[in-house]
């Protein structure tokens, strides 16, 4: 528009101008004109670089972005710019994707743990009352064991560690990992192959009247074995005499004294923690906080966890509050002992007693076995 009143302003006085003032004149108003069309020069400076008149900012870049030579600079540019690969992302996209593809803690190692050797071990005593201890103590929550008998260090040696340690349940790092075999208090190789294993581990030992847990041994034997001979018959070369058959198993398991000599040859008496089988029936709890101050356990486990089941005649765990009943032993806990001659208990008693008092001398405890 001010071009055209410039034109015709001066349009009048044309008449007065030679040929060369005229075109002088013309290029001069032209280039004003251009100056008020384009007052940032983007017509020139869009030859030398043709993407930033398409980069004008608000209205005029909507207006040049309509333009043919925009759209050919646009194909032009996603010619000379390829589109980056799925690889090739942004600085912080990529440093997103790196968080991410770095391997995470296993879940087994964050929820469940892992699987260990044991840091304690139930070593005996067969009808000593091990199974009782073991369902007891598992019920700590710092606790986890294995359910059933290993055999490891007396049967499965020839397996490995490696074997064993499958055999354990996952624990997590401040838990202990437990086991019971009974038959490892009186197999001569087990004390030196768990000490090969870990000589810190912490030993338990189930101890029982020697008389009580042989009658209790045979009578297990029995239900399975109908046809076995009499009791009389196993324990006594001559009963007359009052020989007593030291080869016969359920004899020689209660010389406590002769099984304790071989393990300590490998670990110091302080580290064997000596059970009461009389008391774990009379006192459980009493017995059990003993058993978590060996093992370095807060006392948790205490007599309001336990209850004398008069039938079976021993304690049983009271009902957990996520089952309907209460947790006693199976039915070959319990079982009514075979009746064996008084004469035959007493020869008994008169064998094990030298026995008895030694064993008391070593543990520094009177178990009172009379």
């Amino acid at each position: 528009m001010a071009c055209v009143l410039l034109f015709s302003r001066l349009l009048p006085f044309s008449h007065r101008l030679r040929g060369t003032s005229i075109c002088l004149l013309s290029l001069f108003l032209s280039y004003l004109c251009y100056c008020a069309l384009f007052p940032d020069g983007s017509v020139m400076l869009r030859s030398a670089d043709p993407t930033v008149s398409c980069q004008r900012a608000d209205g005029a870049k909507r207006r040049l972005q309509k333009s043919p030579s925009c759209v050919l600079d646009a194909r032009a540019s996603s010619v000379e710019s390829p589109r980056p690969r799925s690889d090739q992302r942004p600085p912080s996209t990529l440093l997103h994707a790196v968080r991410n593809d770095t391997p995470s803690p296993p879940m087994s190692n964050l929820k469940f743990g892992n699987k260990k050797l044991p840091n304690a071990i139930i070593v005996g005593v067969k009808k000593g009352g091990t199974r009782a201890v073991l369902e007891f103590i598992r019920i700590h929550p710092d606790v986890r064991a294995a359910g059933t008998e290993t055999h490891f260090f007396d049967r499965n040696y020839d397996r490995g560690l490696e074997w064993y340690r499958g055999l354990m349940p996952r624990t997590l790092e401040s838990q202990i990992t437990m086991e019971k075999t009974p038959s490892y208090y009186v197999t001569k190789e087990t004390p030196h192959r768990i000490s090969a294993m870990s000589q810190d581990t912490k030993l338990i030992v189930v101890v029982r009247d020697p008389v009580t847990r042989a009658i209790s041994d045979y009578t297990q034997t029995l239900s399975k074995t109908p046809d076995l001979p009499s009791f009389q018959d196993l324990a006594f070369r001559n009963q007359s005499l009052g020989v007593v058959d030291m080869s016969w198993n359920a004899i020689r398991i209660g010389l406590y004294a002769l099984h304790l000599e071989n393990w300590l040859r490998y670990f110091p008496l302080a580290q064997i923690h000596f059970v009461s089988g009389e008391r774990l029936i009379t006192d459980p709890a009493g017995e059990l906080a003993r058993v978590q101050d060996f093992l370095g356990l807060k006392r948790i486990v205490t007599d309001k966890h336990f209850y004398f089941n008069r039938t079976k005649g021993f304690p049983c765990l009271k009902k957990p509050e996520s089952s309907g009943s209460p947790r006693c032993l199976g039915k070959s806990k319990g079982r009514t002992h075979v009746q064996i001659d008084r004469d035959a208990i007493e020869q008994l008693r008169d064998f094990y007693r030298p026995h008895n008092v030694k064993f008391y001398e070593m543990v520094g405890h009177d178990f009172k076995w009379e």
